[in-house]
């Protein structure tokens, strides 16, 4: 399927890199469902992340035969950034990909037809209980240590790095920006850095601060890199942020695997939450982190995903300028 232009239009607004799909993992089983044939019988999924530690859940799901017991086989790969997920999604690259919430409205604001399947990770479903947001975010806006910058406030005028324009980061970060009183527009200088080069770049003094996710933050940190906010956990506040992702075609084409996937998927979430330092070492070889478990934040893994939780950002990204007008979502979590 080629991709049509307004998936182009979308993934505009957020500087894509070329997809580079790379199979890390399999399950392997018995039974089936419609779909691309896998071995034994199975129906095999492509799944695409972006290499997070989060991404245990998935792993250890498919260790556990969780996905085997419901007919699939599924084989994963890693891209670039979520924009690049979207792409492969949409293009039929790969049949499920993870977003974070915020990509996925940019893509669903051009008309993309994407469908939320199930949630990848979150944060605590009682907000107001988190005495500490940083211990729950695996998000964080760091100052380098050659800045002198101590607070938000500091930022203004100031360069901050962030892995793509108009997506998670930029969007969160603003939102901490604005409550300090600065135009997230006019009053800082963005520049588009991976997570590796914006550590480096934090070191160098490159960059005056960078925004960062697991475990990349605890790398900043340990070069004495200031945290200056937990910016996510402030800007959503609770429930499914990141999200499993399928193209409306997919959906249409492979319902029942679909379906077997959502199953699958809760139970993965299920197992990690009970099982956090097992689900973490899988994400951690998953991405080649040479960070020991205890040197990680333990992700929340949802077992569902709320409309809430893909109104809330909506509404804030219209207020903070990031979209004309709320998107649409009647529909959009497929099953929900």
């Amino acid at each position: 399927m080629k991709k049509s232009n307004r998936l182009l239009a979308a993934l505009a607004l957020i500087p894509a890199v070329a997809l580079a799909l790379t199979a890390c993992a399999s399950g392997s089983g018995d039974a089936g469902a419609e779909g691309s044939g896998g071995s034994g019988g199975l129906t095999k999924l492509k799944v695409a992340t972006i290499g997070l530690t989060s991404d245990g859940s998935l792993l250890t799901g498919i260790q556990q035969g969780f996905f085997t017991d419901e007919g699939l086989e599924i084989e994963t790969s890693i891209v670039a950034n979520p924009p690049a997920g979207l792409a492969a999604v949409q293009g039929g690259q790969v049949d499920i990909a993870y977003s974070p919430s915020i990509p996925l409205l940019n893509a669903l604001s051009q008309g993309v037809p994407i469908k939320v399947i199930g949630a990848a990770d979150g944060y605590p479903a009682d907000a107001s209980a988190v005495k500490d947001p940083a211990a729950f975010d695996d998000t964080g806006l760091f100052a380098s240590p050659a800045s002198g910058i101590t607070s938000v406030k500091d930022l203004k005028g100031k360069t901050i790095a962030i892995p793509a324009r108009k997506a998670q980061l930029e969007v969160v970060i603003a939102g901490e920006l604005e409550k300090a009183g600065i135009d997230p527009t006019t009053g800082v200088n963005w520049v588009v850095l991976d997570f590796t080069s914006a550590v480096a770049a934090l070191k160098s003094g490159k960059v005056d601060a960078a925004g960062l996710v697991s475990p990349f933050t605890t790398e900043a940190a340990s070069l004495g890199a200031k945290q200056l906010a937990a910016p996510s956990i402030g800007f959503f506040e609770t429930g499914a942020t990141g999200l499993w992702t399928a193209g409306s075609s997919t959906v249409e084409q492979k319902k029942q695997a679909i379906e077997a996937f959502q199953r699958a998927i809760v139970k993965s979430n299920e197992y990690a939450t009970a099982h956090p330092k097992e689900a973490i070492e899988a994400g951690l070889k998953y991405t080649g982190s040479k960070l020991t478990v205890d040197e990680v934040k333990v992700p929340v893994w949802p077992t569902a995903v709320k409309l809430e939780d893909l109104q809330r950002p909506n509404d804030k990204m219209v207020a903070l300028g990031f979209l004309q007008k709320p998107v649409q979502l009647d529909g959009v979590i497929f099953g929900g």
